[in-house]
């Protein structure tokens, strides 16, 4: 099993150009938020009753695959599971807003996110000249996100 540390240093090898880094900056967390988004919208009521009222507007989809990231940071490193776990907080918070607010249909939200982001990052890679990370192995779908909080975490001292 390849380290935390392995993953970042094969995902770094097709993201040494700035303006590819920049849309992956912008676009990483965007594509995470709106996947998110996307699979809370998925009807699941079957699942929120098995739940407490206060807890089953946060029982969908979203969170169980949200559990699922978890437990693959977690298998990885423990400083990263609790980087992305707050990170994960932060968007089911973010993602609840959303569908509270109403602006438009959560998945009508999500799904333009998406595209625009998929835009940004196939972009980001065309100015790099390299494919993305994940057309090697899906895993690296969950390495982004992660990669990027690890800049955070060198920035503040922080090891994972």
């Amino acid at each position: 099993m390849k380290t935390m540390q392995q993953w970042f240093d094969e995902y770094g090898e097709s993201h040494q150009n700035g303006f590819n880094k920049m849309m992956h900056w912008i676009c990483v967390p965007a594509i995470f938020f709106s996947v998110i988004g996307l699979l809370w919208s998925i009807p699941s009521q079957w699942l929120s009753d098995l739940f407490p009222a206060n807890v089953a507007p946060y029982t969908n989809m979203a969170t169980l695959v949200l559990l699922l990231g978890l437990i693959f940071y977690l298998r990885l490193s423990l400083g990263m599971f609790f980087g992305m776990l707050l990170v994960s907080v932060v968007v089911v918070l973010g993602i609840r807003a959303l569908e509270i607010v109403q602006i438009a249909p959560l998945w009508q939200i999500s799904l333009s996110i998406f595209v625009i982001a998929w835009i940004g990052q196939f972009w980001g890679h065309k100015v790099e000249g390299k494919k993305p990370s994940f057309f090697k192995d899906l895993q690296f779908l969950m390495i982004g996100p992660a990669w990027l909080l690890s800049f955070v975490y060198n920035k503040v001292g922080l090891k994972y």
